[in-house]
């Protein structure tokens, strides 16, 4: 007689172990997404004049100005990803400038589901959904606050000994 149990049981196991190991995907995710957009951010700043022109090319409104917002938003947001402070709050701006970039640019050679699913733009836009949905994990800035702040709260006994 086969028992159902067994396998059951190992695969909840399993499964409850690889829930533990979400700090490391959150962690993982971070450090991809934050240096990949620091990076270009960056690039972009040290050759603003010329991603200003590509930005008029698109036909994009104020394009100076715009392609400083971009380029900022992604430089400061993407050192701001890698550590892992302010997350939730750093996902909303990544997620607009990438909804912007599929809106305003990329969508003008999509004809279909096949061209969207291919663009790296809603992937990013939904690995900051992800980040801001999650938070940025045990491995980050924001955890270092929270466990801080949770010590010095009044009242909490630990928080005397520490200070």
């Amino acid at each position: 007689m086969i028992n159902f149990k067994t396998p059951t049981f190992l695969a909840q196991k399993t499964f409850r172990k690889l829930s533990s190991y979400e700090w490391l995907a959150a962690l993982l995710m971070r450090l991809f997404v934050g240096y990949f957009f620091f990076e270009t951010g960056w690039a972009k700043l040290h050759n603003l004049d010329a991603f200003t022109v590509r930005f008029m090319q698109w036909g994009i409104p104020h394009p100076a100005f715009n392609a400083a917002l971009s380029a900022y938003t992604e430089c400061i947001g993407g050192a701001l990803t890698v550590a892992g402070l302010g997350m939730r709050f750093v996902s909303i701006p990544m997620m607009i400038n990438m909804a912007v970039a599929i809106i305003t640019v990329k969508m003008k050679n999509v004809s279909g589901i096949n061209d969207f699913v291919e663009l790296d733009e809603p992937l990013y836009a939904l690995a900051y959904f992800w980040l801001l949905v999650s938070g940025a994990g045990f491995v980050s800035v924001d955890c270092m606050i929270r466990s801080g702040l949770t010590r010095a709260r009044p009242g909490n006994a630990g928080a005397l000994s520490e200070q």
